[in-house]
């Protein structure tokens, strides 16, 4: 397990790459306020813990019927 597996918060970017999607759509759910972060210094960062916070939210989402 390398070291970047055990950091506490991530860049966009890792974030992104963590969930599988792209750079932009991490942005826009961190911009909307989806996806939670923090500002250390200039630097945005994502909490690992928020990234389990936005899977669990869509988790317990309703699940529409199939048509």
């Amino acid at each position: 397990m390398s070291t970047a597996d055990n950091r506490v918060v991530l860049t966009i970017e890792e974030a992104a790459k963590r969930l599988g999607i792209g750079r932009t759509t991490m942005y826009a759910l961190v911009m909307s306020g989806e996806i939670r972060s923090v500002t250390i210094g200039r630097l945005r960062r994502v909490p690992v813990r928020c990234l389990d916070e936005y899977v669990t939210r869509l988790l317990n989402q309703p699940v529409a019927p199939a048509a």
